[in-house]
């Protein structure tokens, strides 16, 4: 069985905090009083268990690790953590940005976030959220004594889907994928391409405890201590998918300009 809850009792995250004891000691304060009554609770009111996933949404890592940054223009930020421009578009709510940002993550406005942070500052991603991850989870591990994994979650938009759901952009100690390449389908045929992205499944039911707005910004996930492992499993940066395997480098306007550039540029030559 699956279970999902969300954590309550941290309190705000400040640059420079100690993320994965501010955890630890809501972890600690909830699995003491043996409250069961509540969102943040723990079931039986117990600690974590092996296997267990901790899920926290990348905004408290950045606080944490201070990546805050004065910007009177958000535009501007988004230039600034831009690698490469995927696509763009002009709206009613003004223009929408689809870039490669420096982690390789494709998404809307490099994942720069304007919300809930102090006036005239902006709030960048972790530099690195496999290794913020992994600090975590091996400090939860050596406090709790049991073998935990870490997800460090972002929301962010599907190529031919409307809406977002949160994904994986940090993990330690989890098998990202679910690799059943190999194995056989209910009726005996063989799966040849079957890969489950299970760090992002995870990141997506832990969002539905955690909410936008109910100041829950982690989870923890029961009854996938199957995925848990070592801490030097490859990270959520093993997610993305490289370069020469993406068919979808360009947005369709912006592919079909740089195609008919290249035949005008040819007839020309």
């Amino acid at each position: 069985m699956l279970q999902v809850w969300a954590l309550s009792g941290l309190p705000e995250v400040d640059a420079g905090a100690n993320l994965a004891a501010l955890i630890g000691d809501a972890i600690g304060a909830v699995a003491g009083s043996g409250d069961v009554s509540g969102s943040g609770s723990i079931p039986d009111g117990e600690s974590l268990e092996n296997g267990d996933i901790v899920v926290i949404t990348s905004k408290i890592v950045s606080k944490a690790e201070g990546r805050f940054v004065v910007a009177a223009d958000r535009e501007d930020a988004i230039t600034a953590e831009t690698v490469r421009l995927v696509a763009w578009r002009t709206g009613p709510a003004g223009t929408t940005r689809i870039v490669e940002n420096k982690l390789g993550i494709v998404s809307a406005a490099a994942g720069v976030d304007a919300s809930n942070t102090p006036e005239g500052t902006i709030l960048l991603l972790p530099v690195d959220p496999d290794a913020s991850a992994r600090a975590i989870a091996q400090q939860l591990r050596e406090r709790f004594g049991v073998e935990v994994g870490v997800l460090i979650t972002d929301t962010l938009g599907r190529a031919w889907r409307d809406g977002q759901t949160d994904h994986a952009i940090g993990a330690a100690g989890v098998h990202v994928f679910e690799d059943l390449r190999g194995q056989t389908d209910a009726e005996g045929r063989p799966l040849v391409v079957t890969k489950p992205c299970v760090a992002d499944e995870i990141a997506a039911a832990a969002e539905l405890v955690k909410g936008k707005a109910s100041g829950l910004p982690v989870a923890i996930v029961r009854g996938r201590s199957d995925l848990v492992g070592p801490l030097d499993l490859p990270g959520a940066r093993s997610i993305v998918r490289p370069a020469e395997l993406d068919m979808f480098r360009r947005g369709a306007d912006e592919a079909y300009a740089d195609g008919y550039a290249a035949a005008v540029a040819e007839r020309d030559s």
